[in-house]
């Protein structure tokens, strides 16, 4: 062969070998988008909640079914809300890690990271999302004449020429309303107690109205049903816009009948807690409600809001009560397990000292938990010097103060009780160091709500207070107990007395000294998620539950 037709091909064969060798632009795009996806998977672990299923009857089991139907029904209304057309999100979506986590978040946008898009192919999170239309303005809503626009139960949408249209839930959701409210009677008929039969069947009807007036107060009078059931508004916390709209979910719950016993005298307590608050005789004039009612529940099944991203572990219910009207406090304990087991244990054993970690117990969890609802309902709701309620006088400072307010009280209220007697098989140190682990857990999901913030304030207020030292060599806190007790009866009478006076300007600077995470705490939180701990769960849920349990 001729040498120069030899140096030529030799030539072409190293051009095309080094094209070969050169990474797909294409392929690491996808590798690195793949990664990303995975790794927030990985912030959830799959459970299958647990609970004692024995005692139920062949009807209550054909009842449970009934209810799925009901709550499934009402996810495909929370999409609407959350979101839009599910199915033409999902459609589109062919990367099924990203897929999966749209299902975990009703939507392209991480709850766990302050709504943020998944990535550049979708657009920021509109502040109104699924309640009203995209390109609406606040100058074009203060404008509409319908005073119906402000109901917690109602939908704005547009006409074909581009005005505005108010709709009632029951209206705008209204195929999802009447498949839900069948489900509904037809489970009706399966009850085995009249009240139950009863509550169900208004719960139907009020859906069909959005006044849920009569379903709540036949729910309240609910004692011996051992399935529980709710379905429809729970929380305004989705609306960006005018934080108003409510969304809708559903849980199906099994009564903890032992539980709930052991934790019933609390709520005849409230009276004395009230009075027991650490401020002076003028700030606790407040009377709360003495039907407070705390019931424990295992979860079974949950869709919409209560599904959606991080899962709760208690509530107040129905909506819309202040510190003088009745209310039960639902405390779910299969859930609070899980997230024990799963996320606080390993959290624990990475930054809590060695010699302390014997003092982390899901039953100091489970007390520091339903503490946090009971403190919920004492306090103070008016100012006591004329500056209206405690919410118009701080205004947009009022939810992370009363965050911080309901975090510390519910400690403050463990060492009332604990001094008393009331609580005689978890050590107040178990307590003070549990909720020192649970800093750590709370804190990963960052400080872009008021619950963040809240978490921070109490944290750089603990430490400045010395109630725990930090060893920058183990990476681990050790919880003082006598400075932590003084810390947080300080702080509970700085929250209660800033409400009180509606001292607007002490709570802006409170959260702008203290709103915050600093650079030596991030260090830990890199730690816990080196490690693969995971944020939150997601459910394996289902009829499965029932057939796996028997």
């Amino acid at each position: 062969m001729n040498r120069k037709l030899i140096i030529l091909f030799g030539f072409i064969i190293s051009i095309v070998f080094a094209f070969s060798c050169q990474p797909n632009k294409k392929t690491e795009e996808k590798e690195k988008y793949d990664s990303v996806m995975k790794r927030k998977l990985a912030n959830y672990v799959k459970v299958q909640l647990s609970a004692d299923l024995s005692n139920l009857t062949a009807n209550q089991i054909k009842l449970f079914s009934q209810l799925i139907r009901v709550s499934n029904e009402i996810d495909e209304i929370y999409w609407l809300q959350a979101y839009g057309d599910k199915n033409q999100l999902l459609n589109k979506i062919t990367d099924p890690d990203m897929r999966e986590y749209a299902m975990i978040n009703y939507g392209p946008w991480d709850r766990l990271d302050g709504f943020a898009p998944f990535t550049d192919d979708f657009p920021p999170r509109p502040l109104g999302i699924g309640f009203f239309p995209d390109d609406i303005t606040q100058e074009e809503f203060f404008s509409l004449k319908n005073d119906n626009k402000y109901s917690a139960y109602t939908t704005l949408t547009r006409t074909e020429n581009g005005l505005l249209k108010v709709l009632p839930y029951h209206i705008a959701y209204q195929s999802h309303i009447n498949n839900a409210v069948s489900a509904l009677q037809s489970a009706a008929e399966l009850c085995e107690t009249k009240d139950f039969k009863e509550y169900l069947l208004q719960r139907a009807e009020d859906l069909l109205s959005d006044n849920f007036e009569k379903s709540d107060h036949l729910w309240m009078n609910l004692k011996t049903n051992p399935i529980d059931f709710i379905a429809g508004p729970i929380s305004n916390t989705e609306d960006h816009f005018i934080w108003t709209k409510y969304s809708y979910g559903a849980f199906i719950l099994l009564r903890n009948i032992q539980w709930t016993k052991d934790v019933e005298k609390y709520s005849l307590l409230l009276p004395y807690l009230q009075k027991s608050l650490p401020v002076s005789d003028e700030y606790k004039n407040e009377t709360p409600s003495e039907s407070a009612e705390i019931v424990i529940y295992d979860v079974l099944y949950n869709s919409g809001y209560c599904n959606a991203g991080n899962k709760l572990i208690g509530l107040n219910l129905p909506i819309g009560n202040s510190i003088t009207t009745s209310a039960k406090k639902l405390h779910f304990k299969n859930v609070m397990q899980a997230k024990f087991e799963q996320i606080l244990q390993p959290i624990t054993n990475l930054v809590i000292e060695e010699k302390q970690r014997k003092h982390v117990s899901f039953k100091s969890f489970f007390l520091n938990t339903i503490f946090y609802e009971i403190s919920d309902g004492l306090g103070i709701s008016q100012t006591i010097n004329g500056k209206g309620s405690v919410k118009e006088a701080l205004k947009e400072h009022y939810n992370v103060i009363n965050e911080v307010k309901n975090d510390v009280l519910r400690m403050f209220f463990l060492g009332q009780l604990t001094d008393m007697g009331q609580i005689d098989d978890v050590e107040l140190m178990d307590n003070y160091v549990t909720y020192m682990a649970d800093v750590f857990r709370s804190i990963r999901f960052g400080v872009k709500d008021s619950q963040g913030v809240a978490n921070m304030i109490r944290f750089y207020y603990f430490e400045e207070n010395e109630a725990f030292k930090y060893n920058p060599k183990s990476g681990t806190y050790k919880v003082n107990f006598y400075k932590m007790k003084k810390a947080i009866e300080s702080l509970s009478k700085l929250v209660l007395e800033i409400e009180g006076n509606g001292d607007y300007e002490t709570a802006n600077q409170l959260i702008k000294t203290k709103g915050f995470i600093h650079n030596e705490l991030l260090q830990d939180l890199y730690r816990i998620q080196r490690a693969k701990v995971p944020k939150d769960l997601v459910y394996d849920q289902g009829e499965k539950v029932i057939i796996s349990s028997n």
